[in-house]
């Protein structure tokens, strides 16, 4: 898991600048959340093509928390990079979207929200011995509470796509390399919305680090302690964290995905990290679940 971050930071910048000769582009742009990945994107794209070609899209909605809003302004002004901010609530709005939200009919604040869907995600992983994310990576036939599980991924899935079109129409204007900040530990165990904005792109920078890597080339980029430090959440979904959703931290996560990749097996990673074998199986469970979603199927060639 050690990397040489200088190294690294110098090998993705070559790759960045050689993916925008390559398609032919003029600058680069990618959606700025206040995480953690896409933080690393902007520090490594200005570094790769300087401020001037480099865009950053914020696109909050309802359910985005102010912290991440004000996260990725303060980062955007400490890189000096340009930043556009999207509102995605009327557009969600406008298609129905957040009529399919858990507790959408009822007048909450988005802390309490957060709070009830907290209990209502855990009360499910109680009641079927999965969480809510383990159920949706593949499809939901014969799923307990299926309809309330087809709305809420449809509800959070959706946001996500919403921000591949501003990301391709804004790119595709200005002819701008389309960049994710998807990286491995996500890809592997299917911890993204197929075709959302950290799928659906011209290049993926990160998608060969696992998080606890990104975490430290982030350090060596200068990113903030506090972007760093603070709980990975896909923000589309009040109240909900990473780790809450995938059920085991990172740290454990990642070396239980380099022990399946390099032929370990479940009861040789459980008894080396110490951890129950539940957990390992668990996460091949979600590799093996989430293929469907690296990939694209199509029929075998027809016979000559």
């Amino acid at each position: 898991m050690k990397i040489d971050p200088e190294k690294l930071s110098r090998s993705i910048e070559q790759f960045i600048r050689e993916s925008m000769d390559r398609l032919e582009r003029d600058g680069v742009i990618f959606g700025l959340s206040g995480g953690l990945d896409s933080a690393v994107v902007a520090a490594l794209c200005k570094r790769a093509v300087c401020r001037e070609r480099t865009l950053a899209l914020m696109m909050p909605e309802r359910d985005s928390g102010e912290e991440h809003i004000k996260d990725a302004l303060n980062l955007s002004k400490e890189l000096g990079i340009e930043t556009r901010y999207f509102d995605l609530s009327p557009p969600l709005d406008a298609l129905g979207i957040y009529r399919l939200a858990p507790l959408s009919r009822v007048p909450l604040t988005g802390r309490l929200r957060g709070y009830l869907l907290g209990r209502a995600y855990r009360y499910y992983e109680r009641k079927t011995g999965e969480t809510p994310f383990s159920a949706g990576v593949a499809g939901l036939r014969g799923k307990e509470h299926r309809a309330f599980m087809s709305k809420r991924t449809a509800y959070y899935r959706s946001k996500h796509r919403m921000r591949t079109v501003l990301l391709y129409l804004q790119g595709e204007l200005e002819n701008r390399l389309v960049v994710g900040a998807a990286n491995r530990t996500e890809d592997q165990i299917g911890y993204f919305v197929k075709h959302g904005c950290d799928d659906a792109v011209d290049v993926q920078p990160l998608l060969n680090l696992y998080k606890t890597q990104v975490r430290e080339l982030a350090r060596y980029l200068g990113i903030p302690e506090k972007i760093i430090e603070k709980p990975p959440s896909p923000d589309v979904l009040p109240g909900i964290v990473d780790e809450e959703a995938i059920g085991i931290p990172y740290e454990q996560l990642d070396l239980v995905l380099l022990g399946l990749e390099q032929g370990w097996q479940s009861p040789e990673i459980a008894e080396a990290l110490g951890i129950p074998e539940k957990s390992v199986l668990g996460v091949k469970g979600l590799n093996e679940k989430s293929e469907h979603m690296r990939k694209i199927y199509a029929p075998e060639p027809p016979l000559s």
